[in-house]
């Protein structure tokens, strides 16, 4: 199955469910993110400080699902790959969520960002193979 197929199920969310690792490969972090589909990837952002930032960047394969706005799990998970945006990539990654979610990209964030000093980093998520995964609780046997 393609990437684009896999993903067509979050086309009609806003959230999903990003599991991420530590070094170690089996603990993981749920984070609820917000999300667009940009073709066979998967669009969210991160702060630069936060634990999901720290994680992608020593282990970025993750796993994704559907949830609900509160991070409720909806859907059955997909093993992916992570990689940091860049430039003109990680900008217009900015717009697409932006416009994806304007009250929230426009108005809560930029103010929370200012106040607290975050500075966002954007991501691309890429499905790894065609098979869901078989648990979410770390790696498959």
């Amino acid at each position: 199955m393609s990437a684009a197929t896999l993903l067509k199920e979050f086309r009609h969310y806003k959230t999903a469910l990003l599991t991420t690792y530590h070094r170690d490969g089996t603990t993981a972090v749920d984070t609820p993110v917000s999300i667009v589909l940009d073709g066979d990837s998967l669009l969210f952002r991160a702060g630069r400080e936060s634990g999901t930032a720290a994680r992608v960047a020593a282990h970025p394969l993750v796993d994704l699902r559907t949830c609900t706005f509160r991070g409720e799990p909806t859907g059955k998970p997909l093993r992916g790959e992570v990689r940091l945006l860049e430039g003109e990539k990680a900008v217009r990654a900015a717009r697409m969520l932006e416009r994806r979610h304007p009250m929230l990209r426009r108005w809560a964030m930029p103010l929370s960002d200012r106040l607290l000093r975050y500075r966002p980093l954007h991501y691309e998520l890429r499905i790894v193979g065609d098979d869901e995964v078989e648990s979410s609780e770390g790696w498959p046997d």
